[in-house]
């Protein structure tokens, strides 16, 4: 078992849209919340942003026009809940947690997703700005392929609370402009998060297809736990992609990494990728160069 950090709290976060997650994330935490309790503002936050659009509110839609919202959490003991394929529901992380801690199931999706939030009390919306529905039309026209990294697609938020305790949130619009009824990595417990209390945490943005191929959250962890560092360990869960597609993939992945230590780290396949670090009361943007 690695040595338990002394510095709580840490929080990080993918792009730069983590920094004022953090900042809420940080707040929920002085507030006398644990580690899930940050990471579920601190993804809150982002799916309120009605100018992100790549997760919630303001998300760009499917094919079809309908904003189709997936979300998971993992605590520190082990526990997950996810959302997939849900609409009309502001906040999916939430849904995801209370999927996590008032049943008996880890994951619901679609239709019973929502009737399940509205069950709990989650009010309806359209998600669909007037912002997002003007870019889809605009998209209509042409109906050009979008890849992920176009939109910058997820927001993932690990947090360490002042116990030494990890846990994670995920949440996302998904693909823009996706066939109906698509879902990536992020609402799957391995693929887009994996919180080990015991050994640290890890979350994936990009590319959801082939971060599921290769369960890349959970991966990243397991190297954590055979003596990878945070970098090393998102690296070498990188090179297994650039394997698999004989050494030049034509899209991205990026992933970052929370030692129980507190080490964290980060590491993605092409062009950049930001992640938002806050750690011994500094909140600052990381940037990360690709590996190829």
């Amino acid at each position: 078992m690695l040595r338990k950090n002394k510095n709580n709290p840490i929080i990080l976060s993918t792009w730069n849209f983590g920094l004022p997650a953090n900042e809420v994330a940080i707040k929920a935490l002085s507030d006398g919340g644990n580690a899930m309790d940050a990471a579920e503002a601190g993804a809150r936050h982002a799916e309120s942003d009605e100018e992100n659009n790549s997760v919630g509110y303001g998300g760009l839609p499917d094919e079809n026009g309908n904003v189709t919202l997936d979300a998971c959490v993992m605590d520190s003991n082990g526990n997950s809940g996810s959302v997939a394929f849900i609409q009309n529901i502001k906040h999916p992380v939430s849904v995801a947690r209370k999927v996590m801690e008032e049943t008996k199931h880890v994951m619901l999706v679609g239709e019973g997703a929502r009737k399940f939030a509205v069950s709990k009390g989650f009010k309806e919306i359209d998600l669909l700005t007037a912002k997002s529905k003007k870019e889809w039309k605009k998209w209509l026209k042409e109906r050009r392929e979008m890849t992920p990294h176009e939109t910058h697609d997820t927001i993932s938020v690990l947090v360490q609370d002042k116990n030494g305790d990890l846990a994670g949130a995920c949440t996302t619009s998904g693909w823009a402009y996706k066939m109906h009824g698509r879902v990536g990595d992020s609402p799957i417990i391995g693929a887009g998060l994996f919180v080990d209390n015991e050994v640290g945490s890890a979350a994936a943005t990009g590319l959801g297809e082939e971060v599921i191929k290769t369960t890349g959250s959970f991966l990243v962890v397991e190297l954590m736990r055979q003596g990878y560092s945070p970098n090393e360990a998102c690296s070498e869960a990188l090179n297994r992609v650039i394997k698999a597609h004989n050494g030049n993939p034509d899209f991205q992945i990026g992933y970052i990494a929370l030692r129980k230590d507190g080490k964290a780290g980060a590491a993605c396949l092409k062009w950049s990728f930001d992640y938002a670090l806050a750690k011994n009361g500094v909140n600052k943007l990381h940037n990360v160069n690709g590996m190829l």
